[in-house]
């Protein structure tokens, strides 16, 4: 009786874990066709490693055929993004932003604490211009290429949409990248590609 009871609540742990682990995530609404979407953040947004028209944000304007302002600083940290968001939501008046951030704080060994509450401000600032907002999580650039987990408290604690892949499964292709941590125009192209499937997974494509 104690082994089966033991074994229930097994089962019973494991069901929770499962659920909690596949909670779905926050969707977005529908983006209508004369949509602005800013794509917002440093080198890899920007498109350091290949041409301009090659950068994600204009093939995912191509893929879209929407309106994609790229909105990318090489070198810049989390600490510089939040200063710069406010200008350009008030330029560009977005209806949807992509935040892929936080790969220049972790080379220069910043503080976890504090590019995660760069990140709060940013993507409160969106929010309180009206604008929906998804997160694209930015790997440690170590061998294991781990995600730190302050992209998901993120995604849970402001309930906004997280994909913690797209960047890191990239970055472990060689073939997909013109240096160590900058894609070439075919890794920018499934960058790309993959935001736009994620789009359409949250419900605004």
């Amino acid at each position: 009786m104690k082994k089966f009871t033991h074994l229930f609540l097994c089962a019973i742990m494991i069901f929770f874990l499962q659920a909690c682990h596949e909670a779905p995530q926050p969707k977005l609404s529908l983006l209508s066709k004369n949509a602005v979407i800013l794509a917002f953040g440093d080198s890899l947004t920007y498109g350091t490693g290949t041409s301009p028209n090659a950068a994600y944000p204009a093939v995912l304007q191509k893929m879209t055929g929407l309106t994609v302002i790229n909105a990318g600083v090489p070198g810049e940290e989390t600490r510089d993004s939040r200063n710069r968001i406010g200008e350009e939501l008030e330029k560009y008046q977005p209806d949807l932003v992509i935040v892929c951030l936080g790969g220049n704080d972790f080379i220069r060994k910043r503080d976890p604490a504090s590019v995660k509450e760069n990140l709060v401000a940013i993507i409160q600032t969106i929010k309180k211009s009206g604008a929906q907002v998804i997160l694209v999580a930015v790997p440690d650039f170590k061998l294991s290429l781990a995600v730190p987990p302050l992209y998901s408290e993120l995604g849970t604690e402001l309930k906004v949409p997280v994909d913690e892949h797209i960047i890191a499964d990239l970055e472990g292709k060689n073939e997909m990248k013109s240096d160590y941590i900058h894609f070439n125009a075919e890794g920018y192209r499934l960058l790309a590609e993959n935001i736009a499937a994620f789009l359409k997974q949250q419900h605004a494509l």
